[in-house]
Order: C-alpha cells, then sequence, then structure tokens
C-alpha cells in the first residue's frame, strides 16, 4: 500500500489543522484542529470526517491552539481511541483547554436554544466539557529530541517551534519493508526569534517531505519594537484616561503581554495602572510556565532567578468570576484589559467591546493575527459598527494593531529556519495560510529551486 498524504484541513485557509499520514495500513492524523472564522468554514467541523475515526491509529499534536487540536473531544466521541502524542507542557494545558471549549460549545447551544436563534430544534455542542475530560485520557507525553515508536515502522521525534508553550515541529520517520526510511516533517506553528519567554524554533534537520505554515507567506513583521509600540499605546490611554482592550490568546500573547508590561515597569517606563487578565483560562494557564522551567529562554530564566516574578506586573488582577468581570465596567480609565478570545470571535472580551468601543477615549489593540470573517478583521477593516448580541455598537474608540507580537513567524523567519536544512526537501506542502501568502510562499521557494505545492482541502498525495 502506498505511503499517502492528505489533507484535511488548514489547506487554503488558516485553521482546522488535520493531516493525515497513511503508511504500510497504518494511518496517523498530525493535529486535529477545529476550523474558525467564516462560517463556512466553522461548519466544517460538522462534516463527516474523510476518514473513520475509529480506523485512526494514532494522533500527534503540534500543539495546544484550539485550531490544531480542538477537534479531539469529538474525533473521540465518534470513535477514535488511539494515543495521542504531544509534549509534557501541552498535555496540561490541554487539561483546561479542551473542557473550556467543551464549556463554551454548551453555552453557545443553550444561547441559540434560548433565542430560538438555530435552524436546529435543539441546538447541540460539538462536544461537551464531559467529551473533553474523557479525551484527555488519550494524551501521551513525548520528550523532544527522543524518537519513539509510535507504530511498527513509524518513528515520532519532536523538536522545539519556538510558537508557545509545548510547541513541537513533527518528524515522522516511515520505514518501507525492503528497509529504506521516508521522513516526513509538519512545522507545526513555527515561532518568532529572539522573543522571551520559550526558546527559538530548533533547526530544520533533514526531510524529504515537509509541511510548513504559511500564516504570514507574504508578511514582515518589521515595524516599530513592539514593545515601545505597546509603551506608546499605553501612555496614549493614560493621557486620555481611557481604557486600552487587548484581546489575547490566553495562551502565549497574554503571557508575553505580562511580560513585556512588566519589564517596562521595573525600568520606570510605565506606572503601575489596574490590569485585568479577564481569561479564567489564562488565569489557570499563567502559572503552567513556572512549572516547565525547561521551556524557559534565557531572557526568562533569568527572571525567574531574579524572582521577578515576571509573568506578575505591579497591579494585576486575574479575573474570575462573571461579577468581577463585569464590576471591569464600571472602572474609569486608565487601565488595561486582555482578555480572549484573540480574533474577539467570542469569550469575555466581547463585553468589554459592548462598553467600551463606543468612547473615542479607548483603544482596541490588536496583537496577532485575525483570521478572515472574525471581528477582529472586521475592526481592522475599519468597519463604523459591530454587531454584538443582537445590537450595532457604534465604532468610535481607535483601533490598532501591533504585529510585532505575533506568535507566528514571519516569512522572513520562515526562511531562516527553512535555510537551516541545507539540501532541500523532495517536495515542501505550504499550509496553515490564506490564498495569497500560501501562494507567496510556494513562489518565494520555487525561485530558489524547491519543489513546492498548495495542496487543496481533501487533497491526497502520493509520497514516493
Amino acid at each position: 500500500m502506498p505511503t499517502a498524504l492528505t489533507f484535511l484541513g488548514a489547506a487554503g485557509t488558516v485553521t482546522g489543522s488535520r493531516h493525515l499520514v497513511e503508511h504500510n495500513g497504518k494511518k496517523i492524523l498530525l493535529d486535529v484542529g477545529l476550523f474558525q472564522g467564516l462560517k463556512a468554514l466553522r461548519q466544517r467541523n460538522w462534516d463527516k470526517l474523510a476518514v473513520d475515526p475509529a480506523r485512526l491509529d494514532a494522533v500527534v499534536l503540534s500543539h495546544a491552539h484550539i485550531d490544531h487540536s480542538g477537534f479531539l473531544p469529538r474525533l473521540h466521541k465518534d470513535g477514535f481511541k488511539g494515543p495521542v502524542y504531544c509534549t509534557s507542557a501541552t498535555k496540561d494545558l490541554l487539561k483546561i483547554m479542551l473542557p473550556d471549549s467543551g464549556r463554551l460549545a454548551e453555552e453557545e447551544a443553550a444561547y441559540a436554544n434560548k433565542r430560538k436563534s438555530s435552524r436546529h430544534n435543539p441546538a447541540l455542542p460539538l462536544y461537551s466539557e464531559e467529551d473533553a475530560e474523557r479525551s484527555l485520557k488519550l494524551l501521551q507525553p513525548v520528550k523532544y529530541d527522543t524518537p519513539t515508536e509510535l507504530l511498527h515502522g513509524v518513528t515520532l521525534t519532536l523538536t522545539r517551534a519556538g510558537h508557545i508553550l509545548g510547541s513541537a515541529t513533527v518528524h515522522l520517520d516511515l520505514k518501507d519493508k525492503d528497509g529504506t526510511t521516508r521522513r516526513v516533517t509538519f512545522s507545526g506553528d513555527l515561532g518568532r526569534y529572539d522573543m522571551p519567554i520559550i526558546p527559538d524554533p530548533d533547526p530544520l534537520p533533514p526531510t524529504q517531505y515537509l509541511l510548513v505554515e504559511c500564516t504570514y507567506g507574504d508578511r514582515s513583521h518589521k515595524e516599530i519594537d513592539p514593545r515601545v509600540a505597546l509603551r506608546e499605546e499605553i501612555q496614549r490611554i493614560i493621557k486620555n484616561k481611557g481604557a486600552l482592550i487587548i484581546p489575547a490568546f490566553a495562551v502565549g500573547r497574554t503571557q508575553d503581554l505580562l511580560f513585556h508590561i512588566k519589564q517596562m515597569q521595573m525600568k520606570g517606563e510605565l506606572p503601575a495602572l489596574p490590569i485585568y487578565v479577564d481569561s479564567p483560562m489564562a488565569s489557570d494557564v499563567t502559572p503552567l510556565y513556572a512549572n516547565h522551567a525547561d521551556e524557559h529562554d534565557e531572557h526568562m530564566r533569568r527572571a525567574v532567578d531574579n524572582g521577578d516574578a515576571p509573568l506578575r506586573p505591579a497591579n494585576v488582577t486575574f479575573v474570575q468570576g462573571r461579577d468581577q468581570s463585569k464590576a471591569i465596567n464600571a472602572q474609569k480609565g486608565p487601565l488595561i484589559v486582555i482578555a480572549g478570545s484573540g480574533m474577539a470571535t467570542g469569550g469575555r472580551v466581547l463585553h468589554h467591546l459592548v462598553q467600551r468601543l463606543p468612547d473615542p477615549n479607548n483603544t482596541i489593540l490588536f496583537v496577532g493575527y485575525q483570521a478572515e470573517g472574525t471581528r477582529g478583521r472586521r475592526l481592522l477593516s475599519g468597519e463604523p459598527t459591530l454587531r454584538m448580541f443582537g445590537q450595532d455598537i457604534a465604532v468610535r474608540a481607535r483601533v490598532a494593531r501591533i504585529e510585532g507580537f505575533s506568535a507566528h513567524a514571519d516569512f522572513e523567519e520562515v526562511d531562516r529556519w527553512l535555510a537551516t536544512i541545507g539540501r532541500p526537501p523532495r517536495k515542501t506542502f505550504c499550509v496553515h495560510g490564506e490564498p495569497v501568502a500560501l501562494e507567496a510562499t510556494r513562489a518565494r521557494l520555487e525561485a530558489r529551486g524547491w519543489n513546492a505545492h498548495v495542496p487543496a482541502q481533501g487533497e491526497t498525495v502520493l509520497l514516493d
């Protein structure tokens, strides 16, 4: 049976990462993410998977972000019983993130039923919090740089991707019956170079087939130092006595912001104005960073060794209950609110947007990628109103963006990583990007003499 690679997600789009490897009759799924953004994409989460979950032999997760891991509870509910391999930090993160995802799905279904806003009667969640809890028992942690035999003829090695805590680049060594071995490498989400908290991406070892992410395949993060830009945004709301609302992912982006604010406070560049981290998940996740010292880079290690509590700026409050969250609305500026979700697709940040968008003294600051169809993308495009909770909210607040805090490598950093391989792979597949970014990456690689291809959703490629 030929070795094959089928692209079941993150093909032509940035979410829903799912790549099926078939070898010697075995089926391994690289990532099992949720589609996010446009309604047409989100509806794919309800489509029947092209492979029977019960016939999958294993799943390997590159990292914990929901667009790479969030379909696991449904996969398990639909019959998958095999092991799920990931790093130890990813396992710890998923213990928090997957049940939270299930709880949100249940709340959204209940809200739709209450408002009778769904064409389904009753509206059902994709999976429940209980489904998510059950799926956690499948997780099997794997150490970095440690070859692990997944199945007969299939060996897994994880290296550091530098994206978020626990993120990995996945290498599968596939042994044929004649003893020859081919390697398939999946970059996962590549992180930035020379950023604090976690180490840079590891070099790319030789591989025959490479799946590379292209989120910023057509863009560079070169701009004013993001820390300087953040300081200027904070100083602006201090002057205006306004609120700085930062939609941010609970894992990665929130901790980066806290680290930089703390550093600026210690240097005397910022006063200790009130900071609210309004995300129960971020409140639970942030302490995990202390539990994984092996994931720290030199900046983080030095701060920890000095006893600086690098992720706890002065005057920070980690908000838990809804009443505490609502009470922030009565607070006068200047203040900072960091809340999920990072693309303003849901979560507590929506309530803060409802309250703060109409006031021109406030700023809504985006610090990461905003996928097509999300509220974040719409705000950045300059829409004058934003519909939330059945009402049109006037957008009078300043809307700004700092891309330098993105946890995704830009095209120059991806090229820097690719240059570490030496000899090009036989074939490189451009995934996890919108069409323009994917095509830009393909063209750039082919100009360098690489064999590059942008796969379509559902496409199967035989690996010679």
